[in-house]
């Protein structure tokens, strides 16, 4: 994707978020704003990493895809609580569209009173625009082993920027759509 295409369809999904809907009343709620700083846009990064990797910076909410020696596209994230994210290296070994979810026992321990119907069976919440996991869903395995730690989508845009997470990865999902389209399995990840 040339950069011009891709800086004319992150202004349109930008837009599109910012937008108030028609005949909306003032008095509501104003729609969700993008703070700039997590727009994706062209950065210079290290040369430490190939083209083609991820580097997640959980502190500063920001993944990086290497797109070019020393270049990368930047998107703002959402990243885990404290204690409980994703720390190390991975590669993406299965990607989704509109993937199904189901809570971790751990999550479902930790917050009976959110996942707690989730809890003694084998609910599935299927893909699609209500799923936690948003439109796309690329997942972090180590040695072949799913570490249960995917970059996603999701349904709070507000948790850009912020440590709110069970520990996964999340992105917009105009964001993350555009990602997957450009990343294929195997991609090495690196969050510090």
């Amino acid at each position: 994707m040339k950069r011009r295409t891709f800086l004319a369809a992150t202004l349109a999904s930008s837009a599109a978020l910012t937008a108030p809907a028609l005949g909306q009343n003032t008095g509501q709620k104003q729609p969700f704003v993008l703070p700039e700083q997590f727009k994706p846009q062209y950065v210079t990064i290290k040369k430490d990493y190939a083209p083609g990797q991820i580097l997640i910076v959980p502190q500063t909410h920001f993944l990086y895809h290497v797109v070019e020696p020393q270049k990368a596209v930047r998107y703002g994230v959402g990243v885990g609580r404290a204690g409980l994210a994703f720390k190390g290296r991975a590669t993406i070994d299965v990607k989704k569209e509109w993937p199904t979810w189901r809570p971790t026992q751990e999550m479902i321990e930790r917050d009976p009173q959110t996942y707690g119907r989730f809890a003694d069976n084998d609910e599935v919440q299927p893909g699609g625009p209500g799923n936690p996991l948003g439109a796309r869903a690329l997942y972090l395995f180590q040695n072949g082993v799913n570490t249960f730690y995917a970059i996603h989508g999701t349904t709070q845009p507000s948790s850009i920027g912020r440590s709110v997470s069970n520990g996964c990865i999340r992105m917009l999902n105009s964001h993350v759509i555009h990602l997957y389209d450009n990343v294929p399995v195997g991609t090495v990840v690196t969050v510090l």
